[in-house]
């Protein structure tokens, strides 16, 4: 057992959860704040409530060493891959609700916009993803895995000899399933897709632009694009290498391996989970100042007399625009 790795990981857990419940606090007591994009921030939240309290301490458990039935460490070992896969399809999520807002509100907001502005249509879509998620996570569980090939009598097996197991044979199923399905179709398609969608973004950004048409509307929707995509960046940052290790251990099993890179790359992994919240908490002021007011304990009314000043500042910068729209027209 590493102490090291599990003491690091219990402080990581811990983190996580107070920053992502403080979050999903936050939202609740703010009315101001409930918005559909933060619906969804909220939705992510609560994924990365379950890296810490399930996955991390999952993950523990499985660099103890202990003796365990088959699919015990099975699900262990699949769980992560839930809440991972479910961050992913809700960042696309995010994605294509901030592309519809800024491309087409302007055309034909009731026909292209409106589904997404109806609480039970957020529900649904945060409640496929889950389900999806799980479908995907826990294939495994259904059959993807070579139970057969230990037998009824092996049921029981430590989850350091399964990995060691899969380090020993190429065809293991449980390194092809995370490198062709998990990594490949599962993750890099959608983060393509993502970064299609916020190319287009920036696309249309700059048409506005040119066309004097990037209203402040369209300005703050330009504002969240960036911290969406941001968290796209990290998201990439933290996963890719646990991911570049599968990849070699399954191409490679004959190279040399080295265990603490693998505990760091886990740990880089979860480290998302806590990076999540800080980033739009820092990029997006209402929800910062809304976060530090729940934190110091106070009241949603002493908030509201926090954000005052910065509403008059927002408040002068659309007359502002206004009145250049009109010396413009004349």
């Amino acid at each position: 057992m590493d102490i090291g790795f599990v003491v690091l990981e219990s402080i990581l857990a811990m983190a996580i959860i107070t920053i992502n419940l403080l979050v999903c606090v936050t939202i609740y007591l703010h009315k101001e704040l409930r918005c559909i994009t933060n619906y969804l921030i909220v939705s992510l939240a609560v994924a990365d409530l379950g890296v810490g309290a399930l996955a991390i301490p999952f993950s523990m458990v499985l660099s103890m060493e202990y003796t365990l039935y088959f699919y015990t460490c099975l699900f262990l070992t699949c769980f992560p891959l839930v809440t991972t896969q479910f961050s992913i399809l809700l960042l696309l999520v995010i994605a294509i609700h901030t592309h519809l807002k800024i491309k087409l509100s302007n055309r034909q907001p009731l026909r292209y916009c409106y589904p997404l502005h109806v609480k039970k249509w957020v529900i649904f879509i945060v409640a496929f993803c889950w389900l999806l998620s799980l479908l995907i996570g826990l294939s495994p569980m259904m059959g993807w895995n070579r139970f057969q090939q230990y037998g009824e009598t092996r049921n029981k097996t430590s989850a350091i000899n399964l990995l060691s197991q899969a380090h020993r044979d190429p065809e293991t199923p449980s390194y092809k399933f995370l490198v062709y399905f998990i990594f490949l179709i599962c993750t890099l398609l959608p983060l393509a897709a993502m970064l299609g969608i916020y190319g287009n973004i920036f696309r249309v950004v700059r048409d506005h632009f040119r066309s004097q048409l990037f209203w402040p509307a369209k300005r703050k929707e330009m504002q969240m694009a960036c911290t969406l995509l941001l968290l796209v960046g990290v998201f990439f940052i933290c996963w890719m290498p646990l991911h570049m290790i599968y990849c070699i251990q399954l191409l490679c099993p004959s190279c040399e391996q080295y265990e603490f890179l693998e505990r760091l790359a886990v740990l880089l992994s979860h480290l998302n989970s806590l990076a999540n919240p800080l980033v739009y908490a820092l990029r997006k002021k209402n929800l910062g100042m809304a976060l530090r007011s729940v934190f110091l304990h106070r009241t949603p009314a002493s908030y509201q007399k926090l954000q005052q000043p910065m509403l008059a500042h927002g408040a002068g910068m659309l007359n502002c625009h206004r009145t250049q729209s009109k010396i413009l027209e004349k």
